[in-house]
C-alpha cells in the first residue's frame, strides 16, 4: 500500500502578500479569507496582503494568517481546480497541526483561526519579549544536545523544542540559558547555532500556562470526525480519536515537535509522497532530508497547481 500525506507549515513561513494570487484567482480561496476575517472580527486579509511586516510577524497574527493561507490554497485545489485529495495522513508543524485538523474536516476554519489567534496571544503573554530565546542547532544529534541543555539549565530553562531533520534540532528557553547552551554546542562540534527571530520561546515548559487557556477554549469548539488520521507532533502517532487529539494538542504547546519521527512514521506506513500546502517550502525541504527517496512537492502559488495531479499519480 502506498499513498501521500498532506503537511502544513508552522510559524516562520509567513511573508507579506502570501496567498494573494489564490485569493484573486479562486472563489474557494476567497471564501476562506473572508471566513477568517469574520471569525476574528478584524481584517486579517489586509494584514496578510499589505503588512506591515512587523504586524504580520506578531505571533497572534502570524498563526491565524498562515493557517488561513494554507487552508485557502487547499480549498482552491480541491474545489476550484477539481483536484481530488484523499491523503493517507495529515500532519502539521506546530500551529500547522491546527491547519491539518481543518484540512481533514475535524474543525471549521472559523474555530481554527480563533484558536490559533488565542494560542499566539497567550504564547506572547506567557513570556515577555526579550526574556525567551530559541536557536537552531546544526550538525549535532539529540543526546549531545540534550546533555548540553541540561548543563545550561543552571542559567534558566533550556530544552529541546523541535526535532526537524537529521542534524537539525531547535532549542528553546530563557535567553541566558539558550545563549550559554549555544556556546557549549559550538565547542561540542555543532556546525552552526543560529539564533531564531522569534517573539517567544515556543515548545518548552515556559509555555505550560498556554495549555490551560486552550483547554478552556476547546470546550466552545465543535469538533467533528477526521477524514483521515492526524499524525501528532508530540509522539508521531497517527490518531483519529478527537479526545486523544485534543490532549496531544495541549501537550504540543509545551512539548517538542517530533517532526523527523512524524515523517518517518508516515513513510513507514506506506506514504511515498508529501504535499505541503501553505506559504514557503520549508517542510518540502525537510521531507527530502527526513525520508530520502520519497517525493515531496510544495503548493504555495497558483502555478504550483499545474503539475499537482500528475504528482499525485506518481510523477515528480
Amino acid at each position: 500500500m502506498s499513498g501521500y500525506a498532506l503537511v502544513f507549515p508552522g510559524q516562520g513561513a509567513q511573508e507579506v502578500g502570501m496567498g494573494r494570487d489564490f485569493y484573486e484567482a479562486y472563489p474557494a480561496a476567497r471564501r476562506v479569507f473572508e471566513e477568517a476575517n469574520r471569525a476574528l472580527d478584524f481584517d486579517l486579509t489586509k494584514v496578510i496582503f499589505e503588512g506591515p511586516e512587523e504586524e504580520l510577524k506578531k505571533t497572534a497574527i502570524t498563526q491565524p494568517a498562515i493557517l488561513t493561507v494554507s487552508v485557502a490554497i487547499l480549498s482552491a485545489a480541491r474545489e476550484d481546480a477539481g483536484i481530488p485529495l484523499e491523503p493517507m495522513f495529515v500532519a502539521g508543524h506546530s500551529l500547522g497541526e491546527y491547519t491539518a485538523l481543518a484540512a481533514a474536516g475535524a474543525i471549521s476554519v472559523a474555530d481554527a483561526v480563533r484558536l490559533v489567534h488565542l494560542r499566539g496571544s497567550r504564547m506572547q503573554d506567557a513570556v515577555p519579549l526579550g526574556v525567551g530565546a530559541m536557536a537552531a542547532v546544526m550538525g549535532l544529534e539529540g543526546e549531545a544536545i540534550r546533555e548540553i541543555c541540561q548543563r545550561a539549565s543552571t542559567k534558566g530553562v533550556c530544552e529541546m523544542a523541535n526535532y526537524n531533520a537529521p542534524g537539525q534540532i531547535v532549542i528553546s528557553g530563557e535567553a541566558p540559558a539558550v545563549e550559554a547552551a549555544a556556546e557549549m554546542l559550538k565547542e561540542a562540534g555543532a556546525s552552526k547555532v543560529i539564533p531564531l527571530k522569534v517573539s517567544a520561546p515556543f515548545h518548552c515548559s515556559l509555555m505550560r500556562p498556554v495549555a490551560d487557556h486552550l483547554r478552556e477554549a476547546f470546550t466552545s469548539v465543535r469538533w467533528g470526525e477526521l477524514s483521515c488520521p492526524l499524525v501528532s507532533n508530540v509522539d508521531a502517532k497517527p490518531r483519529r480519536d478527537m479526545g486523544e487529539i485534543r490532549e496531544r494538542l495541549l501537550e504540543q504547546t509545551y512539548s517538542p515537535v517530533l517532526w523527523l519521527d512524524s515523517m518517518r512514521a508516515m513513510a513507514d506506513s506506506g506514504v511515498d509522497a508529501f504535499i505541503e500546502f501553505g506559504p514557503g517550502n520549508v517542510l518540502t525541504g525537510l521531507a527530502k532530508r527526513c525520508v530520502k527517496g520519497k517525493r515531496a512537492k510544495s503548493v504555495s502559488k497558483v502555478s504550483d497547481l499545474e503539475g499537482l495531479l500528475d504528482f499525485i499519480k506518481g510523477g515528480n
